[in-house]
């Protein structure tokens, strides 16, 4: 009975991981399954198979990740030429985006809510109130949009880079 349901329960993790790493893509809370499911495979493995060390470095990776995400439609507006105003509208841009976009297509609305508002916002800042060009506002929020999809990849990376140190401190 004990083998069935270790069986049971490391297969279960093994889901809650492929399905954390998938969020991740989707720019939701995918690091965060990953700490509960290894944290709940700590608790319930008596701190056998992963440590208390594992989980304090795997909650600053996962917070890590949310700051990387969160900035990255900011530092791409920034590097396509937007001033703080702009690294400020592609943050707003973001939330405002990705809070729309689930409410009219859960889940894949979220990714590109998110891109959007960072694209809209950014361009709309540079436009009307940096009085920009609408090409060089354009670029600049196609910079934002294309720093959100590389914050999305930075924060797969970071729940990768979890596995790992879950991993070597089995």
């Amino acid at each position: 009975m004990s083998f069935a349901l270790a069986v049971l329960g490391w297969t279960l993790f093994g889901l809650a991981i492929l399905a954390a790493l998938l969020l991740d893509l989707l720019g939701l809370f995918g690091n965060w399954i990953i700490l509960g499911a290894v944290g709940a495979a700590a608790a319930i493995s008596g701190f056998e198979h992963f440590g208390g060390y594992t989980l304090v470095i795997l909650l600053v990776l996962a917070i890590l990740g949310e700051v990387l995400e969160a900035v990255a439609a900011g530092v791409g507006a920034a590097k396509y030429g937007g001033g703080k105003g702009a690294v400020g509208a592609a943050l707003v841009g973001t939330l405002v985006g990705a809070v729309l976009g689930t409410s009219l297509f859960p889940i894949l609305g979220t990714i590109i809510g998110a891109c959007a508002g960072a694209f809209f916002f950014a361009t709309l800042y540079e436009f009307l109130v940096s009085n920009r060009a609408l090409d060089s506002a354009t670029r600049i929020g196609f910079g934002a949009a294309l720093g959100k999809i590389g914050g999305l990849f930075a924060k797969t990376f970071v729940g990768f880079a979890m596995l790992l140190v879950a991993f070597l401190n089995l």
